[in-house]
């Protein structure tokens, strides 16, 4: 099962992802220093985060999955840096 997936951390700010096998324990491959920068030292001590699954498919090709990745991204602007954690697509304010 191909999936796309957000997560949702705890400010709120979220990342759009895709994984190829729906592993349960797969969180994506967002920038921990982005990351990292939106927390302090006391916030890293319990950290909840929430994985959502979006949209699936048995059947897409990995090409496919990649479109509906970045449709995921544009839809939801996690690509904008006051929302999200995703760095591509470039956000583009206009």
């Amino acid at each position: 099962m191909k999936v796309i997936y957000r997560i949702t951390y705890p400010n709120g700010k979220i990342y759009i992802g895709q994984d190829r096998t729906d592993s349960i324990n797969y969180f994506g491959s967002a920038d921990s220093d982005l990351i990292a920068a939106d927390f302090g030292r006391e916030q890293r001590r319990s950290f909840t985060v929430t994985r959502d699954i979006l949209w699936e498919s048995e059947t897409a090709s990995d090409s496919e999955l990649s479109h509906k990745e970045v449709e995921f991204i544009r839809l939801l602007r996690s690509n904008d840096p006051a929302i999200g954690y995703n760095r591509w697509p470039k956000f583009n304010r206009s």
